[in-house]
């Protein structure tokens, strides 16, 4: 059960082995239809539902109907200008309905869709497009300070694959005016029939490390996360308002995606300013604040916080960064039910917690292996570990992704039992709850002895007037390594001293080796657009002494 001829030649894709295969199948996690018809079925059982874009410059108040006929027209347009299914296209635009219209359309056409997320520049942009050989890009005028059509003029000549690009506003010359093209485009008339173990999606990772890698996904391992996080979240029954960008793993499942496949309406927003996004929940009567770390604390350290956003919200699932301990303590002493799941861009779903579980569990693990997901801990010799002993995630499930665009980064990353190393570190308990300890990369070796950055974190995090922090290896000429801890505050803290950090540490149990030795006090954490800090662009402020 394997993908395209074409796919594999294109990007060397593994094989998922016979036997995962056969049970993927018989179990019902893999079925036979494709993305496109899982769209088409949700749009049309209910098209009066409602789909709302909270923006300033593109709001859009209307029907699911509405927003698939646009899809379809794109679609019927693409196919007029020469695309067709099993190309490439990509797109890159805020979360306007115009992005929505794009996945709906391009999934439907049976097209390989590549998201790029909205605030990414050329540099990353020309590499997303050479890299998948994109044949087509849709694409906006420009959002807010970002010109996306002069970055363009830049890159292109440089794109020789890149046979088509659609603009939603004023095209210049040899491109499409997305508004246009959809006037002139006949529907397409049913999604296109393609194989469902082909590629559906590349998506590139969100810039924890410096260059992006392309991962793919099928048409059954993306449906079956749909399925998978949709039965997560059963328990969640207020939409909810997304900021994530749809041009991300995260904002792609829960403002396109999820919301659809469980009948809900579907809520977003382009621009993430936590007073709106308050203002927004009481006006609808909907939740928000579920996603990254990030995307809860913004909404509880606004101003205009207040009892009625935290009767909203009610239940909240958080993932795709670490969650602090005393992160989820706050929002539960609020009255708001926290649970954590832990996943990637390439297994996106890999365990989770629900709101009936053990408040402990739920607020302070990862939670346990999702339906038909398997995890192992291993150590540096590939041995598998008791549980509580700490080593290495692996993980392989339906939801598994098909592989890199780069080869050689697949050889790498999975075994041929269908094993993928994660590059996370953790331990499962005698519950078979995880809990996410660190990363290989996040361990500062500090005189030749290892110091776990999250350690550090979740101590910190408890400490009054620290509101996010983030600890990396600074350079050190005596001990190769020490610790560096980044802070932001609270509004209107003090900001501490080193010595009144450490004294915290001290009366927090952790020894006095792991105590960091420099602070950096910093408004706003540079950021993956899930929200994951990106811990290698603090480190690399501090090998340039910045």
């Amino acid at each position: 059960m394997g993908v395209s001829v074409e796919s594999e030649d294109r990007w060397a894709l593994r094989r998922v082995p016979g036997e995962l295969a056969s049970r993927y199948i018989s179990s019902g996690s893999w079925e036979d239809r494709t993305v496109g018809d899982l769209i088409d079925s949700c749009l049309g059982s209910d098209p009066s539902r409602t789909i709302r874009i909270w923006s300033k410059t593109h709001p859009f108040n209307g029907t699911a109907g509405e927003v698939y006929e646009l899809a379809r027209k794109l679609a019927g347009a693409l196919v007029s200008i020469g695309i067709g299914a099993g190309d490439v296209v990509a797109f890159q635009l805020p979360n306007w309905i115009e992005a929505a219209a794009t996945f709906y359309g391009c999934a439907i056409l049976g097209a390989v869709l590549v998201p790029i997320v909205h605030f990414y520049g050329s540099k990353e942009v020309k590499f997303i497009l050479s890299q998948s050989g994109a044949k087509a890009l849709i694409t906006a005028e420009r959002f807010g300070q970002h010109d996306y059509l002069s970055e363009l003029a830049e890159i292109r000549p440089k794109l020789p694959e890149l046979e088509q690009v659609v603009v939603v506003g004023r095209p210049p010359g040899g491109c499409h005016s997305f508004d246009g093209l959809v006037q002139e485009g006949n529907p397409l008339g049913e999604p296109a029939k393609v194989d469902p173990g082909a590629p559906a999606l590349v998506a590139y990772t969100s810039g924890t490390t410096s260059d992006p890698k392309g991962v793919v996904h099928t048409h059954r391992s993306l449906a079956f996360e749909v399925k998978q996080l949709s039965g997560l979240q059963s328990d969640r029954n207020r939409p909810s308002l997304t900021g994530a960008p749809v041009g991300h793993g995260i904002g792609m499942l829960s403002g396109l995606l999820v919301p659809l496949y469980r009948g809900f309406p579907l809520y977003l927003t382009d621009v993430w300013d936590p007073p709106a996004v308050l203002d927004a929940m009481v006006e609808a009567s909907i939740s928000s604040g579920s996603g990254s770390t990030y995307f809860l604390t913004s909404l509880l350290d606004s101003p205009g916080f207040g009892s009625k956003h935290s009767a909203l919200m009610g239940v909240i699932g958080l993932g795709g960064s670490p969650v602090p301990g005393a992160v989820a303590d706050r929002a539960e002493r609020l009255g708001i039910s926290i649970v954590r799941s832990y996943g990637s861009t390439e297994h996106p779903s890999t365990t989770g917690s629900r709101h009936t579980d053990d408040a402990f569990k739920r607020t302070h693990t990862d939670g346990r292996p999702l339906d038909q997901v398997e995890l192992r801990i291993v150590d540096d010799a590939g041995k598998d570990l008791d549980a509580g002993e700490a080593g290495e995630i692996l993980s392989r499930g339906p939801d598994l992704f098909m592989g890199y665009t780069d080869p050689a980064l697949t050889a790498q990353a999975i075994d041929c039992e269908g094993w993928y190393r994660t590059g996370d570190i953790g331990y499962v308990d005698c519950d078979g709850f995880l809990t996410l300890t660190d990363r290989k990369k996040d361990i500062i070796i500090r005189g030749g002895e290892n110091v776990s950055a999250a350690e550090v974190e979740e101590a910190l995090a408890t400490m009054a007037g620290i509101s996010e922090v983030a600890v990396v290896a600074a350079p050190d000429s005596r001990l190769g390594e020490h610790g560096c801890a980044f802070l932001r505050l609270s509004p209107g803290a003090k900001e501490p001293s080193l010595e009144q950090v450490r004294e915290h540490l001290a009366k927090a149990g952790l020894a006095r080796q792991k105590w960091p030795e420099e602070l950096r006090v910093i408004e706003q954490m540079p950021r993956t657009p899930s929200g994951k800090i990106q811990k290698y662009v603090l480190r690399d402020r501090l090998r340039r002494g910045l």
